[in-house]
């Protein structure tokens, strides 16, 4: 028996049960993970809402990101024995087994090694966060080194991941935040520059920045009626790249500077399932970034399992910097 979450409406945090659930033995290409931590996601809560596409199939178990020790394999499976510590890579088709809890039984293609530079509670923020900025930049958008990349919503974890790739390539990372409060940690982070939303003008700094030239990639998040803003500080034959719906509002497509400054959109979702080439290169670029000691997820606030309403209600309040991460016992 095995401590999960499962909720059987959908809602807030608030739904969320723990309940003692038996945890199913591996099937031949399965392996079972004792979790010894797991990360909190936007795409967790969006599910857990009932706002997300994938619906849950209620009574629902949760979590799509977890890190800990094999405690069963299945019979085809040879590349992980009891004992290794392993990830359960970023895919919404977890949240069926479910990684809030303290064990579950997923494919084994779904999982990696872990990374032993890291902490279990560093690599329950690492997948999702570090996959999703290396397929929107690296690999869907080019990114090269002299790039400048304007980034929105710079202190999520994907945002510091995506600082901190940028400078790993060697680019020009610029990063935005709507607090001061949170300006000066983004600078020690890394960012090169920070911009303060609510009391800068975006478009401007960017152009102090650039020289007039304007950011040639833009990683953002929220789309709605900022991407005009967006598009027109973009250099020309720069790129865009969408990678998240946060607001509420309407995206009108900013017709006149994308033909103008011939630009680039791309949207961007990260699936295990669509591209295994790119995941591997994905994990293979990012293991090599921690060796290297450019790439290190950085956690917020840890919380233990019983915590994990409070969890949720801390992440949703934006006011964190990293990963919101829950540990296991």
């Amino acid at each position: 028996m095995a401590k999960v979450m499962r909720f059987y409406e959908t809602g807030g945090p608030e739904v969320l049960c723990v309940e003692d659930v038996p945890t199913p033995p591996p099937g031949p290409d399965e392996i079972t993970i004792g979790v010894q931590a797991f990360g909190l996601n936007r795409a967790e809560l969006m599910f857990l809402g009932g706002l997300h596409p994938l619906k849950p199939r209620l009574p629902s178990r949760l979590g799509m990101e977890a890190a800990g020790i094999v405690e069963a394999v299945g019979a085809n499976v040879s590349e992980f024995a009891r004992g290794d510590a392993v990830s359960l890579m970023n895919t919404m088709k977890a949240n069926e087994f479910g990684a809030w809890g303290e064990a579950l039984t997923v494919p084994a293609s779904w999982v990696v090694h872990s990374p032993p530079e890291l902490t279990a509670g560093e690599v329950a923020g690492l997948w999702c966060a570090y996959i999703t900025a290396y397929g929107g930049l690296v690999d869907l958008a080019r990114l090269k080194p002299g790039d400048t990349v304007l980034i929105t919503a710079a202190s999520s974890s994907v945002g510091i991941a995506a600082i901190q790739m940028v400078n790993m390539v060697g680019g020009i990372s610029v990063a935005v935040t709507r607090h001061r409060n949170k300006a000066a940690q983004l600078g020690e982070l890394g960012a090169r520059h920070v911009i303060v939303s609510d009391e800068e003008n975006i478009a401007q700094r960017v152009r102090e920045i650039t020289g007039g030239k304007g950011a040639n990639l833009v990683f953002d998040p929220v789309a709605g009626p900022a991407l005009a803003e967006l598009a027109e500080l973009t250099a020309p034959y720069g790129t865009l790249v969408i990678y998240g719906v946060l607001s509420p509002h309407p995206t009108p497509f900013p017709l006149a500077p994308v033909i103008q400054n011939n630009l680039s959109i791309h949207g961007y979702a990260m699936y295990l399932d669509d591209d295994p080439e790119r995941n591997k290169r994905a994990v293979a670029f990012i293991r090599d970034g921690i060796a290297g000691g450019y790439l290190r997820p950085v956690i917020a606030r840890r919380y233990g399992l019983d915590e994990i309403v409070d969890a949720c209600r801390y992440f949703d309040s934006f006011e964190h910097i990293g990963k919101v991460v829950i540990t296991v016992d």
